[in-house]
């Protein structure tokens, strides 16, 4: 399948009947599939007058404690943000695609990295967090789509799965997973008074030490998300002299040039993170008494890197390669590693 078709029919198994958006290329064939699904499975599809409408329908089903999911990319993120802090603000699950194109601006529809601040960094206003994970192949769009939902539900904060135009738009052999019945309980939800007294979901609190409270009680909630769910892949880092970092499809372009390297002298190793936010911090530290650098590669202009910097904190020097809108090849990474190494003394 193609890769957002996969997520769509992975959205599918995982017990989402809500998808509400507006097309936006390289996503909108997510929107497409789940236009034809949706009615196929009794479920409600929506195509909205804009991007903000969307994910304030998102809002609603999600506060009735329905499985629900939007998608978009670059700007159409963008006009979400607002929509996207209430849903955190709110306490409530909801899955969002972003299949990241060119920028900034309206950019173009060339797959692209540079939407990790955004997602990562928490894009609209407020103390808030999403959890993001990225997949790298359309296998692992399907799998990481189906946990975003069971995550979202279990901490009650808003998921996004991160791609890019190329790993939305190609098309790769899948097994898909069996479909699940969601089951945790949300005694929260809005659904009607039913023998108790009805909720209510808000985000209007006028008093200081009120919102301070709920924000330390979302704090609470992220730590936890920290602690439990930070997921990375590495390859050939137990010896690992340069380690080399990429996340999404761009990893499978390292995990090739890594080899290369190895064939001609240097140490490579690749860090992968899955979970963009919380960072896999755990990798990093393991090769900090090994490691003689580090090399992060991004299809951006370096964003990312300063996540990697941070963490190092000055143990080691951390080079950077990044383009934009162009999908560096197997020997363009391998020079940019050998590059690195040669600065450090490696080779």
């Amino acid at each position: 399948m193609k890769g957002n078709e996969a997520m769509g029919e992975a959205a599918i198994l995982a017990g989402c009947r809500h998808f509400f958006g507006y097309p936006i290329t390289p996503q909108s064939e997510l929107s497409e599939y789940l236009a034809r699904r949706m009615p196929e499975v009794n479920g409600c599809f929506v195509q909205a007058e804009s991007e903000v409408s969307a994910i304030n329908m998102v809002y609603g089903a999600a506060s009735a404690g329905v499985r629900v999911m939007t998608g978009s990319s670059g700007p159409g993120i963008s006009l979400k943000q607002e929509g996207i802090s209430y849903i955190a603000a709110g306490d409530l699950p909801c899955v969002i695609a972003n299949v990241q194109r060119a920028g900034p601006g309206l950019g173009g529809i060339q797959p692209s990295q540079s939407e990790y601040f955004q997602a990562t960094k928490g894009g609209g206003h407020g103390d808030y967090q999403l959890l993001v994970l990225a997949p790298s192949t359309v296998q692992e769009t399907v799998e990481l789509t189906m946990l975003a939902f069971e995550l979202s539900d279990k901490y009650r904060i808003p998921g996004m799965i991160l791609t890019d135009g190329m790993l939305g738009q190609m098309m790769e052999p899948i097994v898909m997973p069996d479909p699940v019945v969601p089951s945790i309980p949300k005694p929260w939800a809005t659904n009607g008074k039913a023998g108790r007294p009805a909720n209510n979901t808000t985000t209007f609190f006028m008093e200081g030490d009120v919102i301070e409270e709920r924000n330390r009680i979302a704090q609470a909630r992220y730590r936890e998300v920290e602690k439990n769910e930070r997921r990375a892949e590495t390859y050939m880092l137990d010896d690992a002299e340069l380690v080399v970092t990429a996340y999404g499809l761009l990893a499978r372009v390292v995990r090739k040039a890594v080899q290369e390297a190895r064939k001609n002298g240097v140490k490579a190793g690749l860090i992968r993170p899955i979970t963009l936010w919380p960072f896999p911090d755990y990798c990093f530290k393991k090769s900090l008494n090994r490691a003689k650098a580090i090399l992060c590669t991004e299809i951006s202009m370096g964003q990312m890197v300063q996540d990697v910097r941070l963490l190092v904190a000055g143990r080691l020097p951390v080079h950077f390669y990044g383009r934009i809108a162009v999908t560096p090849g197997p020997e363009e990474i391998y020079q940019a590693i050998m590059d690195a190494a040669a600065t450090e003394g490696l080779i």
